[in-house]
This record gives C-alpha cells, sequence and structure tokens, in this order.
C-alpha cells in the first residue's frame, strides 16, 4: 500500500484519532479511551471518547505552550518530531501524575488521568506546570534496538 493511499485510509478509518497515540503505540502510556486497529500491517490507535479526545488535545497543547523554551521548538510548526512528541506525552503525564500525587510511575490511564486534573485543579490550564515541566525535560526517549548486530 502507498503512502497516500495509508494515510487516506487512516483519516477515512480513525475520524476520533486518539492524540495520544505515539505513546500508546510506544507502550509508554495506557488510556481506557485507547483501541489500537491495523491497516496493511501498520498500527493505529482510536478514541473512543470525543470528550476525552478533545481533552487530550488541550493538555497537549497547554504542554506544547508551556514546554516550548524547553524542547526548542518554533512557534509555527505544527507537528513535532517523534521524540518531542514522546517527550511532551510521557513526560507531560508523569509530571501530571506527581502533581496529583499519584506515585505508580505507570501510565495506565491518560483520560482518567486527565479527568482527575480537571476535578483537582478546576481546570487544566490550573495544574501546576512548573512542575511538570520538570517531567518533561528529564523524559529520555527510549533509543531503537539494534538488531542483528
Amino acid at each position: 500500500m502507498d503512502q497516500d493511499a495509508f494515510r487516506q485510509t487512516y483519516r477515512e478509518v480513525n475520524a476520533v484519532f486518539c492524540a495520544f497515540e505515539k505513546s500508546v503505540l510506544t507502550n509508554e502510556c495506557g488510556c481506557r479511551c485507547a483501541e489500537r486497529f491495523c491497516i496493511a500491517e501498520r498500527e493505529g490507535v482510536h478514541c473512543t471518547s470525543q470528550t476525552g479526545q478533545q481533552r487530550c488535545l488541550r493538555w497537549l497543547e497547554l504542554l506544547r505552550e508551556q514546554a516550548r523554551f524547553a524542547l526548542r521548538t518554533e512557534e509555527d510548526r505544527r507537528v513535532l518530531p517523534h521524540g518531542k512528541a514522546i517527550r511532551l506525552q510521557v513526560g507531560g503525564m508523569r509530571g501530571l501524575l506527581k502533581a496529583l500525587e499519584i506515585s505508580d510511575p505507570v501510565i495506565g490511564d491518560v483520560d482518567g488521568s486527565l479527568a482527575e486534573a480537571e476535578l483537582r485543579f478546576g481546570a487544566l490550564e490550573d495544574v501546576p506546570f512548573s512542575q511538570i515541566m520538570r517531567e518533561v525535560v528529564a523524559h529520555q526517549v527510549r533509543r531503537r534496538s539494534r538488531r542483528g548486530r
């Protein structure tokens, strides 16, 4: 399957995409709303909740605004490189779990954690971003293993 056909099919099949797809596919995050699917031997993640998807998108937007300096990103660049996207997603969630005083290092439910943060802090905009940014900066992306060498 060529790349254009794959992208078109992906958009048709995955109308409510998972905002945390990269970190879900690398098994660094989990979510009760995430459903995996396959197209031509490639894997994708679908979100089962439009409300949850909007909450995740808003969270990532807030994180990106706060982490611009830490990640050394340009304002006008819409798509982050894979490593920076993973740092933002995983580091941001680990920081949020610390802010929520959850000691479990496993990010098991992104949507549940974001919903809890809204309840505890009143809104996602009111979470302690200085504490969360420390985790974004500290998160190291796993290197790909070299097989057969």
